[in-house]
């Protein structure tokens, strides 16, 4: 049976997910989330989308993306393809590192915007790896509390649901789920 063509127009928004073979791990140290990143921002700067926020665990990873004139499948064939081939290289492994293709799903209402944002950046607390979503490293909670810029994180459509796009506000929206 044929797989289900993803829906996709310029400008779509996805919650993607890619999770470990087996549940098997994904990144096993520091330079391997670094270099996740890299390849990230290599086909962020090639394929033109806006990433919103990420969360790399150790078995999966979390991307909320905006797509902008490339298809969602062939931006992250090119992430996956080209983290697998340095992944495989450094660890002596072959063959799949994913659990079959990433796993995606339209976000088409503001509202879902905001919340994929949140359920993203509370991942690591969810998980019990860290007690505030700020004290995880490998997320990109960190940019939105910063007054700097990213050139990875496009902050601007998430902040502007807040008054004056103030970071506090959306640090309030994500953490008043851990009481």
């Amino acid at each position: 049976m044929p797989r289900k063509t993803r829906i996709w127009y310029p400008g779509a928004i996805y919650h993607v997910i890619c999770r470990g073979n087996h549940q098997q791990d994904i990144f096993k140290d520091e330079k391997d989330r670094l270099t996740y990143l890299s390849i990230l921002k290599k086909a962020k700067e090639k394929h033109r989308f806006l990433l919103h926020a990420y969360c790399l665990m150790t078995n999966h990873l979390h991307l909320h993306l905006e797509t902008a004139e490339v298809e969602i499948s062939q931006t992250m064939k090119i992430i996956n393809l080209h983290y697998v081939n340095y992944f495989n290289k450094k660890y002596g492994l072959t063959g799949h590192l994913f659990q079959g293709r990433f796993r995606s799903e339209l976000v088409d209402k503001d509202g879902y915007n905001l919340e994929i944002s949140r359920y993203i950046h509370l991942n690591p607390v969810r998980a019990n790896m860290v007690r505030k979503p700020g004290d995880y490293p490998w997320s990109s909670f960190k940019f939105y509390l910063s007054g700097q810029e990213d050139d990875l994180v496009t902050k601007s459509k998430i902040l502007g649901y807040f008054k004056n796009r103030s970071p506090f506000l959306y640090q309030n929206f994500v953490e008043e789920y851990l009481d």
